[in-house]
């Protein structure tokens, strides 16, 4: 099987359209406020938003850069992995470096698994803390396995998050 991470690309701008406009508004702890926008709209106004995020200027200064990438199986777009290149407290104490979603058809079948290793190595490359943070729903007990097969542990929790780190 054919699997590859892509840094978001305007060659690939209908899939990443139909992969990000597809997923709910909030689910598992990640929000989507594209849910539902034109294709025309994406490509013209969220797809250059979102690959500004790599190099932002102009933005408040609670903003850390981030970068969007798509995990591709046999051609097939299935997945979404962002990484936030530092953390602020707040992040620290929230969402972390990592976010990542799968594709409802496409779960249980490892590409969180797959995708999620090959976010780490390049994260690993771009983060400057000793770990990778992240967190996940506590009632996200599959993606919570899927930290854990990549050497995450818990080091905290409140009341609706595990709090995970990934060693360097």
């Amino acid at each position: 099987m054919g699997i590859e991470l892509r840094k978001m690309n305007f060659e690939d701008e209908y899939a990443q359209w139909e992969y990000v406009t597809n997923l709910p508004e909030d689910e598992n702890g990640l929000t989507n406020e594209f849910n539902g926008v034109s294709f025309e709209d994406y490509k013209k106004t969220v797809l250059p938003k979102l690959m500004s995020y790599e190099h932002p200027t102009n933005m408040p200064d609670w903003f850390v850069p981030e970068t969007y990438y798509y995990l591709w199986a046999d051609g097939v777009l299935v997945g979404e992995f962002r990484i936030r290149h530092h953390l602020t407290e707040a992040l620290k104490n929230g969402s972390g470096h990592i976010g990542y979603s799968i594709a409802k058809q496409y779960r249980g079948k490892g590409y969180a698994t797959i995708g999620l290793k090959k976010t780490l190595e390049l994260a690993k490359r771009i983060v400057p803390e000793q770990e990778i943070y992240l967190r996940v729903n506590k009632d996200n007990i599959a993606s919570l396995k899927v930290m854990e097969k990549n050497g995450g542990k818990v080091v905290g929790e409140d009341s609706g998050h595990y709090f995970v780190r990934v060693a360097k």
